[in-house]
């Protein structure tokens, strides 16, 4: 199901696997194709301790701006999702977005201010309200803890596999889970969210350092994705901790956190991983890992400069070992570093081969290559021999079929 690690076990319910939550997804008529789901509706049984980061596009979609009003207070208890449609650049758009709080706030009786919202598709068009609102008793009745595929399913659009896992661990003794859905496949460029991404856990940890732990982990998993350069206005995560595992609260930072941390950095990593995989006619997963770096945030810039290379992404789909492209993005990566020691090396299932040593290009065999590239996730290794940083970043080959997806993308 994913990279493993040990102490932390892969199971099954998605966002449902934690203590405490409930989730649904169905087609109430927002897109034309009734056999997608566009409604995801994930509900807490008490409110929650909430967290979220969210986009750097200075233009922001109205669902973000309402559920960054709604969690001043760092509480939430239900989160309501639309595909089919961004709901951004629109005059009424905080309206809508609003008026999608309070369809829920009401069908559950609870209070709106505890209703978050986010909303992908198009942007630039008018959001009908009349379908959500005709749907919303459906949904609510639908709501489950099984419920976890079907709202994986419903806030998917051009993606074409769903993004759910689970973790289970222990903290302090007590039997602890995290689980994820996400969505993910175009307009997406590491500055944050990149996708949208929601997370429940059971773990009784504060605000603040629900906060903290999800800051760190996305910049370290989601914030180092890229399929295409484009950071979206709608992008946001949001994890909401119900306290049901009855765990010592975390209030503070120590092994507790640290084994909270871990999880979500795994969960999203591989959360990271699927997306990657899953870019816009992608045929293959692209995985760079810069280490020795004069630092973290060096090797972080070095690793996504390359896995953003446009020109780079193309020789991976011909499968072509192109390798003065790595260093023509490593070079003009914004960060300071000596190029003299700069070493490449390609690897897959099928083998690994060294292409640059020493910052030149060393003899290989170009069939040996072709074949190591041709597999379905490859990876790149940078050691630029400069220090002690490293940082990973993924990304996706650029194919014929990225083009035509987004040409066609509104028709």
């Amino acid at each position: 199901m994913g990279v493993k690690f040990e102490g932390f076990n892969y199971i099954n319910g998605g966002i449902c696997a934690p203590s405490g939550f409930l989730a649904a997804g169905l087609h109430c008529g927002l897109r034309k194709n009734k056999s997608k789901k566009d409604l995801a509706l994930i509900v807490a049984n008490e409110v929650c301790n909430t967290a979220a980061v969210y986009t750097s596009n200075k233009v922001k979609a109205s669902p973000l701006m309402v559920t960054k009003e709604h969690l001043e207070d760092g509480k939430a208890k239900a989160i309501i999702c639309n595909s089919g449609n961004a709901n951004a650049c629109n005059a009424d758009g905080e309206d809508k977005a609003k008026s999608m709080c309070k369809i829920v706030a009401q069908e559950l009786d609870i209070d709106m201010k505890d209703v978050l919202v986010a909303s992908t598709g198009v942007i630039g068009q008018t959001l009908d309200i009349m379908p959500i609102k005709n749907c919303i008793g459906n949904l609510s009745q639908s709501l489950s803890t099984t419920g976890s595929g079907n709202a994986a399913e419903a806030i998917m659009t051009t993606d074409t596999v769903k993004k759910e896992l689970a973790l289970e661990f222990e903290i302090g003794g007590e039997k602890c889970r995290m689980g994820v859905i996400a969505k993910g496949s175009g307009m997406i460029h590491p500055n944050m969210g990149t996708l949208l991404c929601f997370i429940t856990t059971d773990v009784d940890i504060n605000t603040p350092l629900l906060q903290k732990a999800l800051k760190r982990a996305v910049k370290l998993t989601l914030n180092r994705v890229s399929i295409d350069g484009d950071t979206s206005t709608n992008d946001m995560a949001i994890i909401m901790a119900s306290g049901d595992a009855k765990n010592k609260k975390i209030i503070n930072e120590g092994k507790d956190y640290e084994i909270f941390l871990n999880a979500l950095y795994i969960l999203l990593m591989n959360a990271a991983r699927k997306i990657a995989a899953d870019g816009e006619g992608a045929t293959k997963l692209l995985e760079c890992m810069c280490v020795n770096a004069p630092s973290e945030d060096v090797a972080e810039k070095v690793a996504k400069s390359v896995i953003t290379s446009s020109l780079f992404k193309a020789a991976m789909f011909a499968a072509d070992a192109n390798w003065g492209r790595i260093l023509c993005a490593i070079g003009y990566a914004d960060a300071e570093f000596n190029i003299d020691g700069i070493g490449v090396e390609l690897a897959s299932s099928k083998g690994k081969i060294i292409v640059c040593k020493d910052g030149n290009g060393v003899s290989f065999s170009e069939e040996s290559a072709k074949e190591i590239l041709s597999d379905d996730e490859v990876k790149i290794m940078i050691d630029l021999q400069n220090g002690d940083g490293k940082a990973i970043a993924w990304g996706c080959d650029l194919t014929y079929d990225y083009v035509k997806i987004n040409a066609d993308y509104r028709t």
